[in-house]
């Protein structure tokens, strides 16, 4: 499998601030931000599957540009996995023709662009070989994390998520697991506000990261433009091992 980074960024600021949408082989997105505007309508076309994580703006947004860009030259509808919650959410806020209209029903509800699909923690979806399995979050909305598995090697994306120690019995149990991506949305000055938005901090990482048995490469993910310098910082004091690395745009992960 092959994942690229369209956007990795807690917000916007600047060509080199995408919010989180990886691109996995060509037919995969997990989450739609704003990095997704950066693909060719020749790669958009491709794209077969949404992962979404939650509802929170940053990580939907381009679903409906990108249906409202390619719904039309697609033989078929996109597929968008996600909690039954989060389903809800898009239905009643997005798209709901006020903010925007219902691709479930256009052109026809027999045909339409847009298609849901009910995923529940610990469920495994297996496409063409590759396996991705829903994995728990604790975030201010009902929230999933991801963990992709090539069958080579596997590679985690915990989504938005405060201290979560559920996930650390599953992600201490994937032998063969490559590559951890992992948010720190907020400075240590500001733990507090992480506390209470359930995302991490430093400090909170590195209470997290001990919980963590296997070895991997580590990604940090989520992080706001103003504090960037600041954030990995505070992250490269930890005493983490392996030292963690500031995901970027376009890193291409290979498992």
């Amino acid at each position: 499998m092959r994942l690229r980074v369209l956007g990795c960024s807690g917000s916007i600021g600047g060509h080199h601030n995408r919010t989180t949408s990886f691109l996995v082989d060509q037919d995969i997105l997990i989450d739609a931000g704003t990095g997704v505007g950066d693909l060719s309508l020749a790669e958009l076309t491709s794209i077969d599957h949404i992962f979404v994580t939650h509802s929170h703006l940053d990580h939907v947004d381009s679903i409906a540009f990108f249906l409202d860009s390619v719904g039309a030259l697609r033989p078929k509808p996109v597929t968008v996995y996600t909690t039954g919650p989060t389903i809800e959410t898009l239905r009643k806020n997005l798209f709901n023709w006020d903010i925007w209209p219902d691709f479930t029903v256009i052109p026809t509800p027999e045909e339409p662009w847009l298609r849901y699909q009910e995923i529940k923690v610990g469920e495994v979806i297996t496409l063409g070989g590759r396996k991705i399995t829903v994995l728990p979050a604790i975030h201010t909305v009902p929230a999933v994390g991801y963990h992709l598995d090539s069958g080579k090697g596997s590679l985690v994306f915990t989504g938005d998520t405060g201290p979560n120690d559920e996930l650390w019995s599953v992600v201490n149990r994937i032998e063969n697991l490559k590559f951890l991506i992992i948010e720190t949305a907020f400075s240590d000055k500001d733990r507090r506000l992480a506390e209470l938005a359930r995302h991490l901090c430093p400090s909170m990482l590195g209470e997290e990261l001990v919980k963590l048995q296997r070895p991997a490469e580590i990604y940090i993910t989520h992080l706001k433009p103003s504090e960037i310098e600041l954030t990995m910082q505070e992250i490269e004091e930890l005493s983490a091992n392996p030292q963690p690395r500031l995901l970027l745009n376009n890193h291409v992960f290979e498992f």
